[in-house]
């Protein structure tokens, strides 16, 4: 492993960590029952409360909603676009969470079958750019299938703690006292993340991402990621991803 595909390692994960966390750090989140977002640890509302308390005007709910709403929007979709126009799939190769699983898993059903997806048609050649050999061994299929339904339960769980209270959503799954409609989303969820991490997970990149659909919109290079300041002669082929 050279340096910039170290360096993409490390961004990665770190990412997936963040993704992790910032609903119990109270980086960032929609909490249900407040109804308003969190953006770290202050509640962010469009202040339309106060307008309809008839404390304000409507000239400052007007400007609160452009400040609030339209405003932060522009900024990072604007941010985004500049982002992929500039750098290509940054996003996707260096930060994305989804694609972390994506690549884990690729990797894991190679191993096991020689091939990144159950619907290529014939198995990668065993040896690698760098002339060493990927050994390949049926075992990798439960490594695979652990990984996926792993990576499906943490999402569940994470994406549950986006939307209501995190130290309720974890303290209930600690100690097993989940509620009936707690219980309901995490085992739906999980159930159609690892039916998506097992069949489907290049599908969603192609035609679920919406980044990548504002990407196609803007008739954007999407078919590589360039890494580290010769990505002329190092890019990651992310075909499957899109």
């Amino acid at each position: 492993m050279n340096r910039a595909q170290t360096q993409r390692l490390l961004w990665r994960s770190a990412f997936f960590v963040l993704f992790v966390l910032a609903p119990p750090l109270d980086i960032f989140r929609f909490d249900l029952t407040q109804n308003h977002f969190i953006l770290f640890g202050m509640p962010w509302t469009l202040g339309l409360d106060a307008f309809i308390n008839g404390e304000i005007g409507p000239t400052q709910a007007a400007l609160n909603l452009i400040l609030r709403g339209f405003l932060p929007v522009l900024l990072v979709g604007g941010t985004l676009l500049w982002t992929a126009w500039r750098y290509g799939r940054l996003y996707c190769g260096w930060l994305c969470p989804h694609f972390s699983v994506v690549e884990r898993i690729n990797g894991y059903m190679r191993r096991a079958s020689g091939k990144p997806s159950l619907w290529e048609a014939r198995p990668l050649p065993a040896r690698q750019p760098d002339g060493s050999q990927l050994p390949r061994s049926p075992r990798y299929w439960f490594v695979t299938v652990l990984a996926a339904a792993g990576f499906a339960l943490l999402w569940a769980v994470v994406l549950l703690t986006y939307l209501l209270p995190p130290a309720e959503i974890w303290g209930n799954l600690f100690s097993m006292q989940l509620t009936r409609n707690q219980s309901l989303f995490i085992g739906v969820a999980t159930a159609l993340l690892v039916i998506e991490f097992t069949l489907a997970r290049h599908l969603f990149c192609r035609f679920g991402c919406r980044y990548a659909f504002v990407e196609n919109q803007a008739q954007m290079d999407i078919r590589n990621v360039v890494i580290g300041q010769q990505g002329r002669d190092m890019q990651v082929d992310i075909d499957a991803c899109v």
